[in-house]
């Protein structure tokens, strides 16, 4: 069974301390596809340029995630954390720069917006990423509007890691793979691999990356968002964060006019939660940003 929210919970207050995933010898979405020229313009490239490192300097990073409004992407809300690990609502880099409408991060058309503001999910690994100005030619995708169920099959792009030995640098080519859900939770599911191989999976900075479902008539919903997971490549499921569980507060949350940075969400009710379960932490590596 699927991890419940109180679970998750115990999983965002110990994803601080969890040790980090080592970069290996996979690309991008391990064993996963480039994107067709001009297919999934919503996919978002969050670039993050002088982060603050634990122990002092700066760091540079970056995630994956999906326009879904003129002025706001979806991403994991671990995306947005300072030095010591925790969830803000702000931007923490010294300039963060979303790359939109664009298959290749370096390549021509689309459009690169600094990110001018954050917003946590409460009890989710979720954020939404405020533009400093909208995208009005590249259409937004849609959240679904019902909830995935085991054995639907799923697409997920992302810009993570290469394989090229430092793990360091973004894919020159947005990756794409298809996943089945394998279970169904409150706030998370699980997907495994399906093509092109069975081991096909999220790696490091794929965080944020959108599973969407692929619909008739060639329209996606955007479905979950990944989160975390096993070290990749591998064959069974990873976690992500569902999105259609979270309409209510993403379009309160997109409907508000330009305002710049907004609040961080408090965490402060979770934190009691947590005290009061008495639970031990789930193990999970969170996919790193």
């Amino acid at each position: 069974m699927l991890v419940s929210l109180r679970n998750l919970l115990v999983v965002l207050a110990a994803s601080a301390a969890a040790v980090p995933w080592h970069a290996g010898p996979a690309a991008a979405i391990a064993y996963g596809d480039d994107a067709p020229d001009r297919a999934y313009r919503f996919a978002v490239m969050l670039t993050m340029t002088g982060l603050p490192a634990e122990g002092g300097g700066t760091r540079d990073s970056w995630c994956s995630g999906a326009l879904i409004a003129p002025r706001w992407v979806i991403t994991a809300g671990h995306c947005f954390r300072d030095a010591g690990g925790r969830r803000v609502g702000r931007t923490v880099a010294e300039r963060t720069t979303a790359i939109v409408g664009r298959a290749e991060p370096g390549g021509p058309g689309g459009h690169e917006v600094e990110v001018v503001g954050a917003v946590q999910a409460e009890g989710a690994d979720v954020a939404l990423a405020e533009l400093a100005e909208p995208i009005t030619d590249v259409p937004p995708i849609p959240l679904a509007d019902r909830a995935p169920r085991p054995g639907e099959v799923l697409r997920l792009a992302g810009f993570g890691l290469t394989g090229d030995g430092d793990g360091t640098r973004p894919p020159e080519v947005l990756q794409t793979g298809t996943f089945t859900v394998d279970a169904v939770g409150d706030t998370l599911i699980e997907a495994s691999g399906r093509s092109p191989r069975a081991d096909t999976s999220p790696c490091p900075h794929d965080s944020g990356g959108p599973y969407f479902r692929q619909e008739p008539g060639g329209r996606v919903a955007l479905v979950a968002v990944v989160s975390s997971g096993p070290s990749c490549p591998h064959t069974g499921p990873d976690f992500s964060a569902r999105v259609d569980s979270l309409a209510g507060w993403v379009s309160s949350t997109t409907s508000r006019p330009a305002s710049g940075p907004l609040p961080s969400v408090a965490w402060a009710g979770a934190a009691a939660l947590l005290a009061g379960a008495g639970l031990a932490a789930l193990v999970v590596t969170r996919r790193k940003r």
